[in-house]
């Protein structure tokens, strides 16, 4: 951020869609501790801080009236909390844009910060309209974009906004900007060798990734329900587990390209697999290509354990996207918890690691280990889609 804020007003676009419980507290306050370096840079520098963000999806989750239901996705109860970790005096506008946002924008101080309304309470917002971009520009003398979990939607406050402001007058924020530099050090500038660790549930979900993935990495690691497509791929019997048959082609033609190209692709030699999908279900461990007719795999196996961690332990650069099982189900998540060790230990001994996807990240946290990793995305899609190869919207738009 090379911005000078000393007596202006910035307008920062963050990312505080943070999980609220049924009495609207905040069980998890990631992403605002994510944005607090550069609202006190701002407010450090003697400018003041005008905050936007959305909260959940208020326009698809409207009232059976058709009306939106403003106390569960207000902003309005992020204030107190936010205000104790600035440890100073929030303001909150109640709209967006228009008089009152206006008149408080105006009167804001040095070292003072405002935070508006949400900003999907506008319909405007998703369509990125230009009336709505000036009016959110007219509050501020200088534009900043701190929401890289955002940068992938072409939305007036995270992309439309930024044409209003001269390009000296807007800037990436601290967090977009480690984003940005942690993506492309995987993408352009690895030390190998280069593994990935590919999880979840679907292959027509991770396309472009995968693709994009074969023709750079080392070592291409698959685990999750992903895995099984490739495994009847390959003419395995995998009994009830997740296949979509509609991409067998392509997953074969994936495992063609990986081979051509030199990349080891490597799917789970065994798995833990259940009579039922359910968290206490019958369980057992077969191999990955020989599961039974009423079984299905919901987890790497222990041979896939060993194997997984210690091709991970061999890595210089480790990229981890995805599950290794189901995760929520304590039964089925052992796959995922050793690949997080498995990836903190290589950490430890020198390689670096970028985690990213919402599974991948939850467990390095439930285990205590993303201090212990050298990266921890925020970006979810946004980083899924910069790694695919995409040129983000609100990357785009300050770039100019």
């Amino acid at each position: 951020m090379e911005l000078s804020f000393k007596g202006r007003k910035a307008l920062v676009r963050v990312d505080f869609n943070v999980p609220l419980d049924s009495d609207f507290n905040i069980t998890d306050d990631t992403r605002i501790q994510a944005a607090l370096p550069t609202i006190r840079k701002i407010l450090d520098d003697g400018g003041s801080a005008i905050l936007m963000s959305h909260l959940g999806r208020p326009q698809k989750k409207r009232k059976d009236d058709g009306s939106i239901d403003v106390e569960k996705f207000t902003l309005k109860h992020l204030v107190p909390h936010l205000s104790n970790l600035l440890e100073t005096e929030v303001f909150f506008s109640p709209e967006t844009t228009g008089t009152q946002a206006s008149e408080m924008a105006g009167k804001l101080q040095p070292g003072q910060v405002l935070l508006l309304e949400n900003t999907r309470f506008q319909a405007e917002e998703a369509s990125g309209d230009d009336a709505f971009a000036e009016a959110l520009a007219a509050l501020a003398d200088c534009y900043v974009n701190d929401a890289f979990g955002t940068a992938h939607r072409a939305h007036a406050s995270t992309t439309t906004v930024a044409k209003y402001f001269k390009p000296e007058d807007r800037s990436f924020g601290f967090l977009m900007d480690k984003e940005i530099k942690n993506a492309n050090k995987v993408l352009h500038d690895p030390e190998r060798p280069l593994v990935a660790i590919i999880g979840g549930a679907k292959v027509s979900d991770k396309i472009l990734l995968l693709e994009r993935l074969i023709e750079f990495v080392d070592k291409l690691v698959v685990g999750g329900g992903m895995a099984y497509t490739f495994m009847k791929a390959q003419g395995g019997s995998i009994g009830n587990s997740l296949c979509e048959d509609d991409r067998l082609q392509l997953a074969g033609e994936l495992l063609k390209k990986a081979n051509q190209r030199g990349v080891e692709l490597l799917l789970p030699q065994d798995s833990v697999v259940a009579d039922n999908f359910a968290a206490d279900a019958n369980t057992k461990v077969c191999p990955s290509n020989d599961i039974p007719d009423g079984w299905m795999g919901l987890d790497i196996g222990p041979e896939a354990v060993k194997s997984f961690s210690e091709i991970i332990e061999t890595a210089k650069t480790i990229l981890w996207n995805g599950p290794m099982g189901v995760f929520e189900m304590d039964a089925f998540a052992n796959g995922t918890r050793e690949a997080a060790k498995a990836v903190a230990s290589s950490t430890r001994s020198g390689a670096f690691s970028l985690i990213g996807g919402g599974d991948s990240v939850a467990a390095i946290n439930q285990l205590n280990l993303a201090d212990q990793v050298s990266y921890v995305s925020t970006g979810g899609g946004a980083m899924l889609e910069f790694l695919e190869g995409k040129e983000l919207p609100g990357i785009q738009a300050i770039k100019g």
